[in-house]
């Protein structure tokens, strides 16, 4: 493949962020719709949970095979298929009629989610050879991917305040077809020239280890922590990512050369974006809630709401990609976990009616954290690797955030679901009918209606009760999110200084041969 011109490369870049632009959208837009979806259809937390995480548990299983079929098939052609494929999924999400129905839909949309993002990166790899120039580039793509997933908020509330929630699907539609048509036009082909077999074992057992913990997690509290269907959940999946270790050590042509762990750029890297995303989805996961049932706001006002996070997070990503190359990615990537952590604990000692003015400083304080650390660190991925290996690098990068994005929201959730349901047991709840009073525990959606058609002075009762339940499962939440960012700032300490970066970064132990990408056919 002949050398693209500066104009041609900013042409590629554009489309290929307008396509993760779709997707990351779509990993937030429907948290907006959340309470809509809980009244509508009927969704428990649970429901809820699954209808967020359906998406982004087919997404991080497959993401990692996803990246050799574009290695080996063609990245241009598998980003067609994957946004074809997205818009129609899309489409269908509009004609649910139950939560269940939903649940499938995410999944397939996740699947199609999984093609298109990996190709993404490894096309910005192969168009940008030169390292300071893909840091740039790499960071545009961070950028526009943590808009993606902060401004969905604000988009579907618009939606939702001027039509119902399956528009918030229908919009997905033309965007992903629009990407494709300029996909097909001005992206150039390119493969890797190795063409390895796909890793069907490793495909396997890698998605049943990511499925059965989501699964364990999200049903964990309505089962019981320490229950021994928990307890069996967890151990069988860490049975199954020994072995799924144990099989690609031993394949020639692995899914996910595990041996790259060893190198602290790669390896330290993975770790932060992972850690980022997990408290990331999980704090939109809530902080949409809190704004719509606690404190009242409508769809667009809470989107609204939510847009200090989205812009600081497209300032950080530039901002922390230019830093990194003068300052080091450690100590870009340690300040952003450190400031995402202060975030939460903030947040975790916060009233209930705190004024908007606290939530915007919590908010960009929370955004430029994010921004600092993933776009370093997913350069920090890809410099471990060669052009033609970009896959490999780009989907081990896709399924750290959507791993780390979709734990987030099992584990966030189901914290704060345990400690919501925990709480309001005791209190007024016990004076609705046990069928009500179930479906209260269940939802916050359901107490919150309860509380509106109670009859006073039970009405004010179960209103100030649900509001402390849901603050207590909140703040709770809030503190294992902190913990898990400060703890991803220790682990950050093994990223590559300035020094290190000035003099190269230390090879993987397994040798890769570079090959120049070539052109299909």
């Amino acid at each position: 493949m002949p050398p693209m011109s500066s104009r041609r490369r900013l042409t590629v870049l554009a489309t290929v962020c307008l396509a993760v632009f779709a997707i990351n959208l779509d990993t937030t837009i429907v948290n907006v719709a959340l309470p809509d979806l809980a009244r509508q259809l009927g969704a428990t937390t649970r429901d809820l949970q699954w209808i967020v995480d359906g998406y982004n548990l087919a997404f991080a299983a497959l993401v990692l095979t996803a990246g050799s079929i574009g290695d080996r098939f063609g990245r241009r052609p598998v980003l067609l298929v994957g946004l074809l494929g997205f818009a129609a999924a899309s489409g269908a999400g509009a004609l649910c009629d139950s939560a269940g129905a939903l649940v499938v839909v995410r999944f397939v949309m996740g699947v199609f989610a999984a093609l298109i993002f990996p190709t993404t990166l490894s096309i910005i790899t192969n168009a940008y050879p030169d390292r300071a120039e893909r840091a740039k580039a790499i960071g545009v793509w961070g950028a526009v991917t943590g808009l993606g997933v902060a401004v969905g908020p604000l988009t579907g509330g618009f939606l939702l305040a001027h039509f119902t929630w399956p528009a918030v699907f229908l919009a997905l539609v033309p965007v992903a077809i629009v990407a494709a048509v300029l996909a097909a036009v001005l992206v150039p082909e390119s493969r890797d020239p190795s063409e390895a077999r796909l890793d069907i074992p490793g495909l396997l057992t890698s998605s049943a280890a990511i499925g059965l913990l989501v699964y364990t997690i999200i049903e964990a509290p309505n089962r019981g922590w320490a229950s021994a269907l928990s307890i069996g959940g967890f151990a069988a999946t860490a049975v199954i990512v020994v072995a799924f270790i144990a099989i690609e050590r031993r394949r020639r042509s692995p899914m996910l050369d595990v041996s790259l762990f060893r190198t602290p750029a790669f390896s330290a890297a993975s770790g932060a974006v992972t850690v980022a995303f997990f408290a990331l989805f999980g704090f939109i996961f809530l902080i949409t809630q809190y704004f719509q049932f606690i404190r009242g706001y409508g769809t667009l006002s809470t989107g609204v709401r939510i847009l200090p996070v989205a812009t600081t997070i497209a300032v950080g990503s530039v901002v922390g990609a230019r830093l990194a190359g003068r300052l080091g990615t450690r100590v870009i990537v340690v300040t952003g976990l450190v400031l995402f952590g202060t975030a939460f604990a903030w947040i975790a000692v916060s009233p209930t009616y705190m004024p908007y003015g606290q939530i915007v400083a919590q908010m960009v304080l929370m955004g430029t954290g994010l921004g600092l650390t993933t776009a370093p660190a997913t350069e920090s991925i890809l410099s471990v690797l060669p052009p033609a290996k970009a896959g490999v690098g780009s989907a081990v990068n896709d399924a750290t955030r959507e791993a780390g994005g979709t734990l987030g929201v099992a584990v966030i959730g189901s914290v704060f679901t345990s400690i919501y349901a925990h709480h309001l047991a005791g209190t007024s709840v016990v004076g609705l009918p046990p069928h009500v009073a179930s479906a209260a525990r269940d939802s916050v959606g359901a107490a919150v209606a309860a509380a509106t058609h109670a009859a006073p002075p039970l009405s004010y009762r179960l209103a100030t009760d649900v509001n402390a339940s849901f603050m207590g499962g909140l703040h709770v939440a809030c503190l294992v999110a902190a913990g898990v960012c400060w703890l991803g700032a220790i682990g950050a300490l093994a990223l590559p200084g300035r020094r290190d970066m000035r003099v190269g970064l230390p090879q993987p132990a397994v040798a890769v041969v570079a090959r120049e990408p070539v052109p299909a056919g």
